[in-house]
C-alpha cells in the first residue's frame, strides 16, 4: 500500500492549502528534509539521542493483572517513559536536528496538552534555538504544570486569547508568526497534521515507535498483534505506531478519538466519527464543521485531544478501511486512567487513557490468545491535578 505520493497526498487527503508565501516556504522544508533523512550523520546523530537521551528503546510491557483480569495479552507499548514523558520528544529532536540544519536560529510551535510544547522546549534548549510556543488560554489553566515546565527550560509561553482558545487557536496564531517571520523561524509542528511536508515528516520522526513494537512483540510472542492500538487527535502517536505496520492485514489497527460528552456539535473532538472532508490549517483532512464550512467547537477531557481536524494519512486509512476508528467519552477515559493506575501502577496521561479504555471492553470479547498493543503515549504526572479537581467536583 503505497500513500507516500509526490504531490504530499495521501490519497484524497493531505496537500497544500496556504498563501502563497508559504509555498517557497514549505519548498525548502521538503528539500531540506529529502535531503538530510537520508543522510549519514544525520540519522547517526538522531540514534544517538534516542538512546542517549530519550531513553530509547522505549519497553513494550506485557500489562499481567489487566491481562488476567480483562482476558486476552495487553501489552503496552511505554512512550509515557520517554525523557518529557511522551512521544512527542521523538518529533522535535528530529525536527529540531533539521531546523539547525537549515540554518534556523528560531523555533516556534503550538500546544494543546503542553507535552509537544514542553518537548519542544526541551529539544531547543538541547540544540541552543530560541523558542516561542503558542497555547490557548483554556489549555495554559487546564496544563499549569506544563507552562511551567516550558518556561523553565527557557520558552516564550504566549497564551492565546482568540476564538475558543484551545488547540486549533494556537496553530492559527503560530502559522501567523511563520508568515511574518520565515526567514529565521522554523515552525516545529507536533502532530502528523498541516501542509505537505509535515504529515509524512513528523510520521516518519514517530515511526521509530511501530518499528520497535514490532521487533519486540516478534521477540516476546513469536508473532505479530492481532490489534495495534492508540488515541487520535491529530495522530502522530497512531500513525508512529500503525505505520510500520500498514501491509500487514492481519494486524487490526484501532484509533480511538475523544467521544468527549456526547455525538452533538460541540461535545466531542471526532472528526473521524461525525466530521465531513475538508480543509482546515493548509491541508484537508476529515474535520468538524458545519454545511457552511464553518469550522465547529471541539470538547475533550484531554487537552491534547482537542482538535477539529485530524492527520490526512489516518483520513486515508478510514476511507480505505485500513484501519477503523472509534470513540470513547470522557467519563470511560477518566475510569481508564484510575483502572490503569490501580493495577498495573502506571497513571497514563488522559489521551493515552482513551486507548486504554476501549481497549478493556476490546479485550473482554477476545481470547486469551488474542494480543493487543495499546500506544501509551504519555504518562498522567501532567492531568493529576485536574482529574483531582474533576473527581472532587463529582464527589461534591
Amino acid at each position: 500500500m503505497n500513500n507516500d505520493l509526490a504531490d504530499g497526498f495521501f490519497g484524497n487527503y493531505g496537500g497544500r492549502f496556504v498563501p502563497d508565501e508559504l509555498i517557497p516556504v514549505l519548498d525548502d522544508l521538503k528539500e531540506a528534509y529529502n535531503e538530510f533523512k537520508h543522510n549519514d550523520d544525520f540519522e547517526a546523530k538522531l540514534k544517538q539521542y534516542h538512546s542517549d537521551y530519550i531513553g530509547r528503546p522505549s519497553p513494550l510491557y506485557f500489562a499481567e493483572k489487566m491481562s488476567s483480569k480483562y482476558g486476552s495479552k495487553i501489552y503496552l507499548k511505554r512512550e509515557d517513559l520517554n525523557h518529557t514523558g511522551a512521544h512527542k520528544i521523538n518529533n522535535c529532536i528530529g525536527q529540531g536536528l533539521l531546523a539547525r540544519s537549515m540554518g534556523k536560529k528560531r523555533v516556534i510551535a503550538e500546544t494543546g496538552a503542553g507535552q509537544h510544547g514542553v518537548a519542544t522546549a526541551t529539544a531547543c534548549a538541547l540544540l541552543d534555538l530560541d523558542c516561542s510556543i503558542y497555547m490557548g488560554e483554556i489549555d495554559t489553566k487546564r496544563q499549569e504544570l506544563n507552562v511551567f515546565r516550558m518556561e523553565l527550560l527557557g520558552a516564550d509561553v504566549i497564551s492565546v486569547k482568540t476564538g475558543n482558545k484551545t488547540l486549533k487557536d494556537a496553530v492559527d496564531e503560530a502559522l501567523k508568526d511563520l508568515i511574518a517571520h520565515h526567514n529565521n523561524t522554523f515552525y516545529m509542528l507536533g502532530s502528523a497534521v498541516g501542509p505537505d511536508p509535515y504529515p509524512t515528516m513528523v510520521r516518519d520522526f514517530q515511526s521509530v515507535i511501530g518499528q520497535e513494537t514490532r521487533d519486540q512483540i516478534l521477540d516476546k510472542e513469536n508473532q505479530l498483534p492481532d490489534y495495534l492500538l492508540a488515541c487520535v487527535g491529530g495522530g502522530s502517536n497512531a500513525i508512529g505506531l500503525f505505520y510500520p505496520f500498514v501491509r500487514d492485514r492481519e494486524v487490526n489497527m484501532i484509533g480511538i478519538e475523544p467521544g468527549g460528552k456526547g455525538e452533538k456539535k460541540g461535545e466531542n473532538a471526532a472528526p473521524l466519527n461525525f466530521g465531513t472532508p475538508g480543509v482546515i490549517h493548509g491541508f484537508k483532512s476529515y474535520l468538524l464543521q458545519d454545511k457552511e464550512g464553518e469550522i465547529g467547537t471541539t470538547h475533550s477531557i484531554a487537552a491534547g485531544l482537542d482538535y477539529p481536524g485530524v492527520g490526512p494519512e489516518h483520513s486515508y486509512l478510514k476511507d480505505s478501511g485500513r484501519a477503523k476508528y472509534v470513540t470513547v467519552s470522557d467519563d470511560k477515559a477518566l475510569d481508564a486512567f484510575n483502572k490503569l493506575s490501580r493495577l498495573e501502577g502506571i497513571a497514563p496521561a488522559l489521551e493515552s487513557a482513551h486507548a486504554v479504555s476501549y481497549a478493556l471492553d476490546l479485550s473482554e470479547q477476545l481470547t486469551e490468545d488474542d494480543i493487543i498493543v495499546i500506544n501509551l503515549s504519555g504518562r498522567g504526572d501532567k492531568d493529576v491535578q485536574q482529574v483531582a479537581q474533576i473527581m472532587k467536583d463529582k464527589n461534591a
